[in-house]
Protein backbone atom coordinates (compact mmCIF):
# COMPACT_ATOMS: atom_id res chain seq x y z
CA UNK A 1 0.00 0.00 0.00
CA UNK A 2 1.24 3.40 -0.98
CA UNK A 3 0.10 6.84 0.20
CA UNK A 4 -0.06 9.28 -2.74
CA UNK A 5 -0.61 12.98 -3.19
CA UNK A 6 -2.18 12.96 -6.68
CA UNK A 7 -3.00 16.43 -7.95
CA UNK A 8 -2.82 18.91 -10.77
CA UNK A 9 -0.83 22.11 -10.61
CA UNK A 10 -0.43 25.24 -12.63
CA UNK A 11 3.03 25.61 -14.12
CA UNK A 12 3.78 28.22 -11.45
CA UNK A 13 2.95 25.81 -8.62
CA UNK A 14 -0.63 26.46 -7.52
CA UNK A 15 -3.37 23.84 -7.09
CA UNK A 16 -6.27 26.30 -6.82
CA UNK A 17 -6.92 30.01 -7.21
CA UNK A 18 -7.09 32.32 -4.20
CA UNK A 19 -10.87 31.70 -4.07
CA UNK A 20 -10.39 27.87 -4.27
CA UNK A 21 -11.54 27.64 -7.90
CA UNK A 22 -10.46 24.85 -10.22
CA UNK A 23 -12.09 26.28 -13.34
CA UNK A 24 -8.62 26.82 -14.82
CA UNK A 25 -8.00 23.06 -14.55
CA UNK A 26 -11.35 21.78 -15.79
CA UNK A 27 -10.99 23.67 -19.07
CA UNK A 28 -7.71 21.91 -19.98
CA UNK A 29 -7.29 19.13 -22.54
CA UNK A 30 -6.46 15.72 -20.99
CA UNK A 31 -7.07 12.15 -22.17
CA UNK A 32 -8.91 10.33 -19.36
CA UNK A 33 -7.61 7.04 -20.77
CA UNK A 34 -4.09 8.40 -21.27
CA UNK A 35 -0.95 8.03 -19.19
CA UNK A 36 -1.18 8.87 -15.50
CA UNK A 37 -4.85 9.87 -15.83
CA UNK A 38 -7.38 9.81 -13.02
CA UNK A 39 -9.42 6.67 -13.92
CA UNK A 40 -6.37 4.39 -13.80
CA UNK A 41 -5.18 6.01 -10.59
CA UNK A 42 -8.47 5.89 -8.65
CA UNK A 43 -8.96 2.19 -9.43
CA UNK A 44 -6.02 1.44 -7.10
CA UNK A 45 -7.27 3.62 -4.22
CA UNK A 46 -8.97 2.18 -1.13
CA UNK A 47 -9.22 5.27 1.13
CA UNK A 48 -9.05 9.05 0.76
CA UNK A 49 -8.07 12.05 2.87
CA UNK A 50 -8.98 15.63 2.06
CA UNK A 51 -9.15 19.03 3.67
CA UNK A 52 -12.32 20.98 4.32
CA UNK A 53 -11.89 23.31 1.32
CA UNK A 54 -11.49 20.36 -1.05
CA UNK A 55 -14.55 18.64 0.44
CA UNK A 56 -16.62 21.81 0.05
CA UNK A 57 -15.44 22.23 -3.55
CA UNK A 58 -16.38 18.63 -4.39
CA UNK A 59 -19.82 19.08 -2.84
CA UNK A 60 -20.42 22.33 -4.76
CA UNK A 61 -19.00 21.01 -8.03
CA UNK A 62 -20.99 17.76 -7.81
CA UNK A 63 -24.10 19.60 -6.57
CA UNK A 64 -24.19 17.63 -3.31
CA UNK A 65 -23.63 14.23 -4.95
CA UNK A 66 -20.82 12.09 -3.53
CA UNK A 67 -19.21 9.88 -6.17
CA UNK A 68 -16.42 8.26 -4.15
CA UNK A 69 -16.98 4.64 -3.14
CA UNK A 70 -13.96 4.67 -0.83
CA UNK A 71 -14.11 5.74 2.82
CA UNK A 72 -13.00 9.36 3.08
CA UNK A 73 -11.55 11.30 6.00
CA UNK A 74 -12.11 15.07 5.90
CA UNK A 75 -9.70 17.05 8.07
CA UNK A 76 -11.55 20.07 9.44
CA UNK A 77 -11.97 22.25 12.52
CA UNK A 78 -15.49 23.37 11.66
CA UNK A 79 -18.90 21.77 11.59
CA UNK A 80 -19.72 20.16 8.26
CA UNK A 81 -22.50 17.95 6.95
CA UNK A 82 -21.83 14.55 5.43
CA UNK A 83 -23.39 13.69 2.08
CA UNK A 84 -26.48 11.51 2.10
CA UNK A 85 -24.63 8.58 0.54
CA UNK A 86 -21.03 7.55 1.04
CA UNK A 87 -18.62 6.94 3.88
CA UNK A 88 -17.36 10.39 4.92
CA UNK A 89 -15.72 10.85 8.31
CA UNK A 90 -14.83 14.26 9.73
CA UNK A 91 -11.76 14.47 11.92
CA UNK A 92 -9.52 16.88 13.79
CA UNK A 93 -7.09 14.13 14.78
CA UNK A 94 -3.40 13.93 13.99
CA UNK A 95 -2.61 12.48 10.55
CA UNK A 96 -0.66 9.60 12.15
CA UNK A 97 -3.71 8.21 13.92
CA UNK A 98 -6.00 8.75 10.95
CA UNK A 99 -3.47 7.16 8.57
CA UNK A 100 -3.59 3.95 10.62
CA UNK A 101 -7.40 3.93 10.31
CA UNK A 102 -7.12 4.59 6.58
CA UNK A 103 -4.69 1.71 6.08
CA UNK A 104 -7.13 -0.67 7.77
CA UNK A 105 -10.08 0.64 5.75
CA UNK A 106 -8.17 0.58 2.42
CA UNK A 107 -8.02 -3.22 2.60
CA UNK A 108 -4.71 -3.58 0.78
CA UNK A 109 -5.28 -0.72 -1.68
CA UNK A 110 -3.52 2.66 -1.83
CA UNK A 111 -4.35 5.87 0.02
CA UNK A 112 -4.95 9.15 -1.79
CA UNK A 113 -4.39 12.55 -0.25
CA UNK A 114 -6.90 14.28 -2.52
CA UNK A 115 -6.44 17.97 -2.17
CA UNK A 116 -4.67 20.53 -0.14
CA UNK A 117 -0.93 20.90 -0.29
CA UNK A 118 -0.80 21.63 3.42
CA UNK A 119 -2.62 18.38 4.27
CA UNK A 120 -0.26 16.41 1.99
CA UNK A 121 2.59 18.21 3.73
CA UNK A 122 1.33 17.11 7.14
CA UNK A 123 1.42 13.50 5.95
CA UNK A 124 4.94 14.09 4.58
CA UNK A 125 6.07 15.69 7.86
CA UNK A 126 4.91 12.54 9.67
CA UNK A 127 6.82 10.32 7.21
CA UNK A 128 3.56 8.94 5.79
CA UNK A 129 3.63 10.27 2.21
CA UNK A 130 5.23 7.87 -0.27
CA UNK A 131 4.60 9.46 -3.68
CA UNK A 132 3.61 12.73 -5.31
CA UNK A 133 1.86 12.53 -8.70
CA UNK A 134 1.69 15.87 -10.52
CA UNK A 135 -0.16 16.79 -13.66
CA UNK A 136 1.14 20.21 -14.73
CA UNK A 137 -1.52 22.14 -16.64
CA UNK A 138 -0.39 24.62 -19.30
CA UNK A 139 -1.51 27.68 -17.33
CA UNK A 140 -0.11 30.09 -14.77
CA UNK A 141 -2.24 31.51 -11.95
CA UNK A 142 0.11 34.04 -10.35
CA UNK A 143 -1.28 33.32 -6.88
CA UNK A 144 -3.41 30.78 -5.06
CA UNK A 145 -3.09 27.66 -2.95
CA UNK A 146 0.51 26.42 -3.20
CA UNK A 147 1.25 22.90 -4.39
CA UNK A 148 3.21 21.90 -1.28
CA UNK A 149 3.95 24.71 1.19
CA UNK A 150 7.13 23.10 2.51
CA UNK A 151 10.34 21.64 1.18
CA UNK A 152 10.51 17.96 0.26
CA UNK A 153 13.20 16.01 -1.53
CA UNK A 154 11.69 14.00 -4.36
CA UNK A 155 13.00 11.43 -6.84
CA UNK A 156 11.44 11.37 -10.32
CA UNK A 157 10.34 7.80 -11.09
CA UNK A 158 7.98 8.29 -14.05
CA UNK A 159 7.21 10.98 -16.60
CA UNK A 160 4.58 11.18 -19.35
CA UNK A 161 2.74 13.59 -21.58
CA UNK A 162 -1.03 13.46 -21.56
CA UNK A 163 -2.20 15.83 -24.28
CA UNK A 164 -1.61 19.29 -22.78
CA UNK A 165 -0.34 18.01 -19.44
CA UNK A 166 3.20 17.21 -18.34
CA UNK A 167 2.82 14.38 -15.81
CA UNK A 168 5.37 13.30 -13.26
CA UNK A 169 5.41 10.71 -10.50
CA UNK A 170 7.88 11.24 -7.70
CA UNK A 171 8.99 9.16 -4.72
CA UNK A 172 9.26 11.14 -1.50
CA UNK A 173 12.89 10.83 -0.43
CA UNK A 174 12.45 12.90 2.70
CA UNK A 175 12.03 16.25 4.28
CA UNK A 176 15.33 18.03 4.81
CA UNK A 177 16.29 18.96 8.35
CA UNK A 178 15.30 22.54 9.24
Amino acid sequence: MTTHFYTASSVDGFIATTDHSLDWLLSQDIDEDGPMAYPGFIARVGALAMGASTFEWVMRHEKGRWDYAQPTWVFTHREMSAPEHGDVRFTQDDVRRVHAEMLAAADGKDIWIVGGGDLAGQFADAGLLDEVWLQYAPVTLGAGAPLLPRRLDLELIEVARNRSFLCGRYRVVGAPAP
